[in-house]
């Protein structure tokens, strides 16, 4: 089964054709940076703008690559949600009107559950089922992952996700966009130990985050009368420790509360290399492995797309063929329906 994905969330395209049988057949990603770089965040209505701009040609290349043409697919997907509204509309607009007009299904696609899914796409994926770690610019989540499709929900961010914290952060210090890998990059050139900042919620009995607080202690360190911006490196390594205390220290125990002893890490954040190293070390010291999406896939990317719709097709999705725009802005992962179960109903 041949499905071709697109992703249009926020500030990458992605495109890509993933077989059931072969594989990943072409794929094709373009990102907004330098779009978005001049104003320190992402515009929406550029971002929407880019994504109508850039999606046909990128559409062609991906067939091209893959020796295929529309009439070749037996589905086209889409990320439905979470994300920006206009974003997700170019997205949708263009599978519909392709399925439509080649006879073929559409299927909208939860942009978390292609992060989700997409360390399945490895060498050596982890078996069902996993404690998930969703880490993301927008998003920071524990997972109790049974099957495709079906998620419990462990903990949230109650404010800020780790992403947005290390974006601010990042903005505070004057560094650029986007803050979170040039963040990551001054800290590995830092000195830990010279601030002391809070791990919140760290001690809290429970599985939820809460790092808008850890961003507010970075400003006060900052705005201080002592401060000098040769500290800039240290701060950041500083901080950067305190947001990997807390995520380790909730997946750690999110594998002692489940009894799993698997844990897949996904989504941008997920790419930090400090993270990794202690993720790994915490999960061996409980006998257990963690598993991450391959670098060009821990951003966003219509592979993951294509892929998630892959796998519920496989397990007996039936996809609509109304032609209904359907994205949600808002779209909680633990209510996603199961393959084969009745669809949630349209938030556009």
């Amino acid at each position: 089964m041949k499905v071709l994905g697109i992703e249009s969330s926020c500030d990458e395209t992605g495109v890509a054709i993933y077989d059931n049988r072969d594989g990943l057949l072409a794929q094709a990603l373009h990102t907004q940076v330098d779009l978005h770089a001049v104003y320190g965040g992402v515009v929406p209505e550029l971002a929407s703008r880019d994504h109508i701009r850039l999606l046909p040609a990128l559409i062609r290349q991906t067939l091209d690559e893959a020796g295929l043409a529309v009439a070749d697919l037996d589905a086209i997907a889409y990320t439905a949600g979470p994300g920006l509204a206009g974003a997700l509309l170019v997205g949708a607009s263009v599978a519909e009107a392709m399925a439509m007009a080649a006879g073929i299904p559409a299927l909208p696609v939860h942009h978390l559950e292609g992060h989700l899914l997409s360390p399945l796409l490895s060498d050596d994926p982890p078996a069902f089922p996993f404690v998930a770690l969703l880490v993301s610019g927008g998003h920071t989540q524990l997972m109790r992952v049974s099957d495709v499709g079906d998620y419990e929900l462990l903990g949230e961010t109650l404010d800020d996700a780790a992403g947005e914290a290390f974006d601010k952060t990042a903005k505070i210090l004057g560094l650029g966009y986007p803050g979170g890998p040039q963040l990551a990059a001054l800290a590995a050139r830092g000195r830990g130990g010279r601030f002391r900042l809070p791990r919140p919620l760290l001690h809290s009995g429970d599985l939820d985050f809460s790092f808008s607080g850890l961003k507010t202690a970075v400003l006060n360190v900052v705005s201080s009368p002592d401060w000098q911006p040769d500290w800039c490196a240290d701060l950041a390594t500083d901080f950067q420790q305190a947001v990997v205390d807390v995520l380790t220290a909730k997946a750690a125990a999110a594998l002692k509360r489940t009894g799993l002893r698997a844990l897949v890490v996904a989504g941008g954040v997920g790419a930090n290399l400090a993270l990794r190293a202690t993720l790994d070390t915490a999960a061996g010291r409980l006998g257990a492995r963690t598993y991450y999406p391959a670098p060009a896939l821990c951003t966003d990317n219509g592979v993951m797309i294509a892929f998630a719709a892959a796998q519920r097709l496989a397990r007996g999705e039936a996809p609509r063929g109304d032609a209904v725009i359907q994205v949600r802005p808002r779209w909680a992962l633990a209510g996603l329906a199961r393959p084969g179960a009745s669809k949630p109903g349209a938030d556009t």
